[in-house]
């Protein structure tokens, strides 16, 4: 392990980021009720220009006047080459009620986060706001997928990373409309027969190396089509194997697949209970590793162990 130890990721439940428009207040209090985790009140790419106005009132009204229990609560912003973003933060500070996050889209550079950083706090100063909002950000572009590590590391306020597939491919110039999943064309031949990648993949890997680094979450991004459920699910098990914590849902069909992705099944917490168990009995003994199940079980396995209980309780709270 590195002299610089990686600073923990936070320990809050975020399976399943459910996303809605500000323009249709009547989903908030089904969202509110849902089993997501994470509830994304969208002001950016699901509402129109001309509504823009009335979606901030009804999110900055629905802070206040809705019952989110103990959901973490964000508002995705509009992108800062926009005249709508430093009115959504002024605003929806000032609304007060249950403010988690705000999730800044289509960063590019650290400096970005910097400009949202230091107007939220001059407007939680000016609200007199005790509890600091955090900050999460979409990876949406080849910028930003360059400057990955440095965006990670910006701001103290940051929380949380997902990749925005269908603008990131735009900026890649990527041949593709899906937005996430396997696509078509990116396939190798292997004896005649075809054999699908993810195309995805370098992405992920390094959103989730850079969260990893700085203690951040790293999430999956939306899958498009929410008629195919398996491809949700393939693509949430992907990213759950690379080490993202959750997945967002555009439809609410897309949360139960998301927490059953990434809620840890009661045969992997008692497996990790049972390798800690293991090391706890070896450390007894005056051994630095043992074997549990024919495998070799170390400190490695341990941190591994851990983080499958840690997950499991936080949900279980």
């Amino acid at each position: 392990m590195s002299f610089r130890l990686q600073p923990a990721a936070p320990s809050v439940p975020n399976r399943c980021q459910l996303f809605g428009p500000g323009s249709n207040p009547k989903l908030f209090p089904k969202m509110a009720a849902s089993a997501a985790d994470v509830i994304n009140l969208d002001l950016e790419d699901s509402v129109a220009p001309d509504d823009k106005p009335q979606a901030r009132a009804n999110v900055c009204a629905a802070l206040s006047g809705q019952d989110w229990g103990a959901k973490t609560v964000s508002v995705r912003i509009n992108a800062l080459d926009t005249p709508y973003w430093h009115r959504d933060v002024i605003d929806v500070v000032a609304a007060g009620g249950k403010l988690d996050r705000i999730m800044i889209p289509k960063v590019g550079c650290a400096a970005d986060v910097y400009a949202v950083d230091a107007l939220l706090t001059a407007c939680e100063r000016e609200a007199g706001r005790d509890t600091p909002v955090a900050l999460e950000v979409i990876i949406e572009s080849a910028a930003g997928i360059a400057h990955v590590e440095e965006i990670a590391s910006a701001s103290p306020r940051l929380v949380a990373m997902s990749l925005g597939a269908a603008d990131y491919a735009a900026s890649m110039g990527m041949r593709t409309t899906g937005i996430g999943g396997t696509q078509a064309d990116y396939y190798m031949l292997h004896e005649g027969a075809r054999h699908w990648s993810d195309p995805w993949h370098w992405a992920q890997a390094a959103i989730v190396a850079a969260c990893r680094t700085h203690g951040l979450l790293p999430v999956d991004g939306p899958f498009g089509d929410f008629s195919d459920d398996e491809g949700y699910r393939a693509q949430a098990r992907r990213s759950a194997v690379l080490g993202t914590v959750g997945k967002w849902a555009i439809h609410p069909k897309q949360i139960a697949l998301a927490n059953e992705v990434f809620t840890p099944s009661e045969e992997q917490v008692a497996e990790a209970r049972e390798i800690l168990a293991a090391m706890e009995a070896a450390k007894a003994a005056g051994a630095g590793a043992t074997t549990w199940r024919g495998k070799l079980v170390d400190i490695a396995s341990i941190r591994q162990a851990e983080g499958i209980v840690r997950l499991a309780e936080s949900v279980g709270a």
